[in-house]
């Protein structure tokens, strides 16, 4: 175990829609909101997705993310995670155009392809708020979540030329495989962060075992990284508490899972990073501050960014 962990706060994502919680910031202000509040929680980095504020739907819009980001930075000294994962159906240069402009410290890089499925949850609600939800949510059974090795490319040299750090988000084994091969090329240096993504319909599932065998699997042909565990769904907590015991860091948030407890849904993405982070304490792993997430993630610093 470390001294220090990251906790990074998943602010609204991509994935749950306005009907499966009445608690899913939508707006500009409430994400800033929520994020400054999960920082006041223990968070040290909290990551962004923009949505439309009328509807809740994911959008590519760089105005309604720059009005999310610079709230945020006015108020607190969070690292700020910008997504290129985006929204189902956005193109990769919608997706990269916030690194482009903002230039953030840190953003997500999604290390491979994969089937990216949400539909088994369209029976589970009868009635939905908007229209685009259970359409959006149907397109996935006929969705690949596409990151090739040449966007990949793209990808390494507009974070290369902003100082962005990327965050590689790994969904399965075959992506740690496809991060060796981008060191080896050249288009990314070590020390690299990766963020095991476990409970997507399509790609690895939760489980201590399956933690185990990513991080050694990581050791063996990377060797050198830092990382994070996200869980979508009901095992978010138990695996997160076991990056902990390994020496890794955690992910927790709206974006990942709706509920702080079973049956108990939580009422804010800062609920559930303060609960992370009193199981942490209980493990004497103190939260790091976000200067020292900084520290152990090599960014560039608040002051190089863009917004």
């Amino acid at each position: 175990m470390k001294e220090k962990a990251i906790i990074t706060a998943a602010i609204t994502g991509a994935i749950h829609t306005p009907t499966m919680s009445d608690h899913l910031p939508i707006t500009p202000g409430q994400i800033a909101d929520e994020a400054v509040s999960a920082w006041e929680a223990g968070a040290s980095v909290c990551h962004i997705h923009a949505r439309n504020p009328e509807t809740g739907a994911p959008v590519p819009d760089v105005n309604i993310m720059k009005e999310i980001i610079t709230s945020i930075k006015s108020r607190c000294d969070i690292v700020v995670c910008i997504t290129t994962g985006g929204g189902f159906g956005m193109t990769t240069e919608q997706r990269v155009a916030p690194v482009t402009l903002y230039k953030p410290e840190l953003a997500s890089f999604n290390a491979g392809s994969i089937n990216f499925a949400l539909f088994p949850v369209i029976p589970r609600y009868k009635e939905w708020k908007f229209e685009w939800e259970k359409q959006y949510l149907g397109m996935t059974e006929d969705f690949i979540f596409a990151n090739t090795f040449k966007s990949m490319k793209e990808y390494c040299a507009k974070f290369n030329e902003t100082g962005t750090k990327p965050e590689f988000e790994v969904y399965d084994a075959g992506m740690v495989n496809n991060i060796a091969f981008m060191i080896q090329a050249g288009y990314v240096k070590k020390p690299v962060y990766i963020q095991f993504v476990m409970g997507v319909l399509g790609g690895i599932t939760p489980s201590p075992e399956n933690l185990l065998f990513l991080v050694d699997y990581a050791n063996r042909i990377i060797g050198d990284f830092e990382f994070s565990v996200c869980v979508a769904g009901r095992a978010q907590f138990p695996i997160c508490t076991q990056s902990l015991l390994i020496g890794g860091n955690v992910r927790v948030g709206l974006e990942d899972n709706l509920y702080l407890d079973k049956g108990r849904m939580a009422k804010s993405s800062a609920e559930q990073v303060a609960k992370i982070a009193r199981i942490a304490h209980e493990l004497g792993i103190a939260p790091a501050t976000p200067n020292e997430a900084r520290e152990i993630l090599h960014l560039k610093g608040i002051d190089k960014v863009n917004f």
